[in-house]
C-alpha cells in the first residue's frame, strides 16, 4: 500500500464513540465498527482476496467496507436485487473468490472458495488480533439501470472520497438517504457521513415512508439525500411536516424546477442543492442556486472535474471517475483523453446548461427526436402534478407518439378529468415543440420507482 493511502478504518475522523451508522434494527458505533477491521483474526481469511459483500442488511454491508478496505484485494458491492441469473456472471467478471453473505450455500455452490457470514456477528470473544499487510483495495460496483448482464466498474475509495472537503468545525451533521448504500448514489452517503465526520440513518426498501421518516425525524437528521423520484414520492402526502434538515440533496435524475420549487416550500430555511453523479463518472459537481440545470461556466474550464460536450452529450474527466469497467468481455470506459460519455444530453439556452435525457432514452415520432424527461419537466411544472412518466405508443403515421402517466398532487379538488387533462396537455404545449406534447395522458395513483430510486421506463 501507498504509504499516503490509508485504508477506511482509519478515515473515520474524530469523536467514533458518539457517531454511529443505525437501519431499522440496530445501531452501531463508529468505535465498534473500528474496532471489527484491520485487527481481527477473521480478517486474514479474506487478504488478498476479492470479496464479494452479498449481505441483506445495509448496516452489515457498511461494517464489511469498513472492515476489508486495505485487506481485500477487490470489494465488490452486491445491490439487493442482484437477479440469480447474473449471479454467475458477475463472480466470473470480477474474479470473486470470496463471498460474505448471510445465506453461503448459493454462493458455495457457485463454486466461491470461500463463503463466511458476517464475522462482527460472532461472540466477541472470538475476535482476535492477527497482524495484515495493508494493500489498495479495488472497490467494484454494478451500474445502475442495466440491462441484461450487468456492468461492473472499478473505483478506488481516494476516487470515491474526492468531493468530500475536510471536517467542519461546526455541529456533526447527522445523514441519511433513500438511495440504498450498495449503489453509487448511496454510497457517496455513506462515505460522506463517515469520513466527513457525521453519523447516518439508512432506509430499508421494506420500510413504509411515513415510518422511515418518523425515523429521520426522531434521529435529528440534517442532511438527507435521494433522487427525484424519491422526493416526489415524500410530498404526495405530509410524512415531510415537522421534518427540519439543514441540507436536502438531489441526484440520479433530472432534478427539475417544479420538484426544486416543491422542496422550497416544505424547506423553507433548508439549503437545496442537486448533484450530478454517476456511477461511472463519479460525482461532477453540485448547484445550490435552487434552479435546474447548471451554469454554462463550469464547461470547458480547467478544474479538478473537466466536462466537455460532444454532440450534445456530457463527457466528464476526473480523478473520481470509475477506473475501467471489469471483465474480459468489459467495454472501454475512458476515451483517448481520459473522459467518460456519460450518455447524459444537454442544451445550452442563454448562460445556463440543462439536462434533456439520456441518450439512450429517445422516442423517435416521425424522425423528430423527443427525450422523455424533457416532456415530463413540462408536464411536472403544472400545479395539478406532482410526477409524471412520459412513453412511446405506436402509431401507424408517425411510428411513435408520446403519451404520459401522471400522478396528481395529493388532495386535489378534480371536477371534471377530462377539462384537467386538457388543461395539463395546454401547459405542456405552451412549452413544447407540438411533436414533443403528448397526445394522451392518463391518470394514475402511482408511478413505479426502481431499487435504485429511479422511475422505471417502460420500453
Amino acid at each position: 500500500m501507498r504509504p499516503d493511502r490509508k485504508p477506511l478504518a482509519q478515515r473515520l475522523g474524530p469523536a467514533l464513540e458518539t457517531r454511529w451508522i443505525a437501519d431499522v434494527t440496530r445501531k452501531v458505533t463508529l468505535a465498534e465498527a473500528a474496532r471489527f477491521s484491520l485487527a481481527s483474526a477473521e480478517l486474514t481469511r479474506f487478504a488478498g482476496r476479492n470479496v464479494m459483500i452479498a449481505v441483506a442488511h445495509q448496516i452489515d454491508a457498511a461494517l464489511a467496507l469498513i472492515a476489508l478496505d486495505g485487506v481485500a484485494a477487490r470489494i465488490l458491492l452486491a445491490p439487493p436485487d442482484l437477479a440469480s441469473e447474473h449471479r454467475a456472471s458477475v463472480l466470473a467478471d470480477a474474479a470473486i473468490d470470496a463471498v460474505i453473505a448471510d445465506d453461503v450455500v448459493p454462493w458455495s455452490e457457485l463454486g466461491v472458495s470461500l463463503a463466511a457470514q458476517p464475522f462482527w456477528l460472532l461472540p466477541a470473544g472470538s475476535h482476535q488480533t492477527a497482524p495484515i499487510t495493508l494493500q489498495d483495495t479495488k472497490w467494484l460496483m454494478l451500474t445502475s439501470g442495466t440491462t441484461g448482464r450487468p456492468k461492473i466498474v472499478a473505483h478506488t475509495l481516494d476516487g470515491l472520497t474526492g468531493a468530500i472537503g475536510p471536517v467542519a468545525n461546526a455541529a456533526v451533521p447527522v445523514w441519511s438517504t433513500f438511495y440504498d448504500i450498495r449503489r453509487y448514489g448511496g454510497l457517496q452517503i455513506l462515505l460522506r457521513a463517515l469520513v466527513g465526520g457525521g453519523s447516518l440513518v439508512l432506509s430499508d426498501s421494506h420500510e413504509p415512508l411515513i415510518d422511515y421518516i418518523a425515523r429521520v425525524k426522531a434521529a435529528g437528521v440534517t442532511h438527507i439525500s435521494g433522487t427525484p423520484s424519491h422526493w416526489r414520492k415524500a410530498l404526495m402526502s405530509d410524512v415531510l411536516s415537522a421534518f427540519t434538515p439543514n441540507y436536502v440533496r438531489l441526484s440520479g435524475e433530472i432534478a427539475d424546477q417544479a420538484v426544486l420549487d416543491s422542496l422550497r416550500k416544505v424547506f423553507p430555511k433548508a439549503a437545496i442543492g442537486h448533484a450530478y453523479a454517476s456511477t461511472e463518472a463519479g460525482v461532477g459537481f453540485a448547484v445550490d442556486d435552487g434552479l435546474e440545470g447548471f451554469p454554462a461556466s463550469l464547461v470547458g474550464q480547467p478544474s479538478l472535474v473537466e466536462m466537455k460536450i460532444v454532440d450534445g452529450t456530457l463527457h466528464i474527466r476526473s480523478r473520481r471517475a470509475a477506473l475501467s469497467y471489469v471483465g474480459e468481455t468489459a467495454p472501454v470506459l475512458l476515451d483517448a483523453e481520459g473522459y467518460v460519455d456519460t450518455g447524459d444530453m444537454v442544451e445550452l439556452r442563454g448562460e445556463r446548461c440543462y439536462f434533456v435525457g439520456r441518450k439512450g432514452g429517445i422516442i423517435n415520432v416521425g424522425g423528430l427526436k423527443v427525450h422523455p424527461e424533457e416532456v415530463e419537466a413540462a408536464l411536472n411544472a403544472h400545479p395539478a402534478v406532482r410526477m409524471s412518466r412520459v412513453k412511446s405508443r405506436k402509431s401507424p403515421f408517425t411510428g411513435a407518439i408520446v403519451v404520459a402517466d401522471v400522478v396528481l398532487r395529493d388532495g386535489l379538488d378534480v371536477p371534471d378529468v377530462s377539462v384537467l387533462k386538457s388543461e395539463i396537455i395546454a401547459s405542456a404545449r405552451a412549452k413544447l415543440p407540438a411533436h414533443k406534447v403528448p397526445a394522451l395522458i392518463s391518470l394514475v395513483p402511482s408511478i413505479e420507482v426502481s431499487a435504485n430510486g429511479k422511475l422505471v421506463r417502460v420500453a
